[in-house]
């Protein structure tokens, strides 16, 4: 099976060198044992790939489980922590509210 695609990226700009891949986009070089891995991309809701540490926004108002405070449209989260083998969630904290797991869908890379 040919590859076609980035395993870090979505971009389908691959090409082979020698035994690696490379993608021209994101420089992400990979044999094609690695690519047939099932690797964790986690994505924001306009499909960005988040990393460890990346800051992101909140696109809606969300309502905070244990906490009477809401988060509002627009507040920051910095300095996130992706969790493990789930591309749904992503961990941080805000300005008031320590400790969060938030879904991917509700939140844009700042």
């Amino acid at each position: 099976m040919p590859i076609t695609s980035c395993p870090q990226c979505p971009s389908e700009n691959v090409y082979p060198d020698g035994a690696l891949w490379i993608c021209a986009d994101c420089a992400h070089e990979w044999t094609p044992g690695e690519a047939s891995e099932s690797t964790l991309v986690v994505r924001d809701s306009n499909g960005n790939v988040l990393v460890g540490g990346d800051t992101v926004t909140v696109i809606k108002d969300l309502k905070v489980k244990g906490s009477s405070i809401p988060l509002k449209q627009g507040t920051v989260i910095r300095n996130i922590r992706l969790v493990e083998d789930d591309a749904e969630h992503i961990e941080g904290n805000s300005d008031k509210i320590k400790g969060l797991v938030l879904k991917t869908c509700f939140l844009r890379k700042a």
